[in-house]
């Protein structure tokens, strides 16, 4: 067998797709550029390792199913400024998760709380961390079913491992009893060992309205509220000030 299908049988052996399609063409350049066997060696083992990161990368966000991607970059600060633009930046950075922090945004609808909570959310895959996207009413009633299948322990497992859980749209929709027992449970459990970033369109004062009992929104907020960034956002709907700016921006175009 010639030598170059060789080495490349070898490297598709050795799980290295990577460098069975690159060996070639960077040997060749290797050649050109008068590069030693270390140098191509070290080019090619890179090429493997940043492609695999990659892929890790888009893995990671692909099972955090978010809704839509979203990014700081596109997040106009201008508009709302009740948002702290160089704390947001700050804590994209991840350190809040290694000191096991939880994030909660309050706030109107459209004023950008889920865009902030899913950039961070997807800034975060990129640096390695196992995040997962849900709405306050879909994982309540992933639980519940889970309860009546006898599969509850499982999925808390599952939901145990991540680094970071973002429970959006909090107080959109009240919970039965068993539902609200179940999510205090879930947030219980990822107490200082994993972080939350929640979303909602609530104060505090009316977070009972969800929760049904005094008692167990006390102890959920007593939980949440511990160690963790606090971000009252006020100001005209995002989506709004953004469509109405867009509007204007493609006006003086024309």
């Amino acid at each position: 067998m010639e030598k170059g299908l060789l080495i490349k049988s070898y490297l598709k052996r050795l799980k290295l797709p990577t460098m069975a399609s690159l060996f070639e063409r960077l040997a060749i350049e290797a050649s050109n550029n008068n590069h030693g066997y270390m140098d191509y060696l070290l080019a090619l083992v890179e090429q493997e390792v940043l492609k695999r990161e990659e892929n890790a990368i888009k893995q990671r966000i692909k099972r955090a199913h978010f809704p839509v991607i979203k990014t700081l970059d596109s997040f106009d600060f201008s508009i709302i400024p009740s948002v702290p633009k160089q704390k947001i930046l700050q804590l994209a950075q991840g350190e809040f998760v290694t000191r096991k922090e939880n994030i909660i945004f309050l706030g109107n609808p459209g004023t950008g709380k889920t865009h902030l909570a899913i950039s961070i959310g997807y800034a975060l895959c990129t640096l390695g961390k196992r995040v997962l996207f849900v709405t306050a009413a879909g994982i309540v009633n992933e639980l519940m079913e889970a309860n009546a299948n006898l599969r509850l322990l499982k999925i808390q497992k599952q939901l145990q491992k991540m680094d970071l859980i973002i429970i959006d749209e909090l107080g959109y929709v009240p919970f039965s009893r068993e539902g609200a027992h179940l999510l205090f449970q879930l947030c219980s459990d990822l107490y200082e060992r994993g972080s939350l970033i929640v979303t909602s369109n609530l104060d505090f004062t009316h977070w009972t309205e969800i929760f049904g009992e005094e008692r167990l929104t006390g102890a959920l907020l007593d939980r949440l509220t511990h160690r963790a960034h606090i971000f009252p956002i006020t100001g005209e709907s995002y989506r709004f000030r953004q469509s109405l700016s867009l509007k204007k921006q493609s006006v003086k175009e024309d």
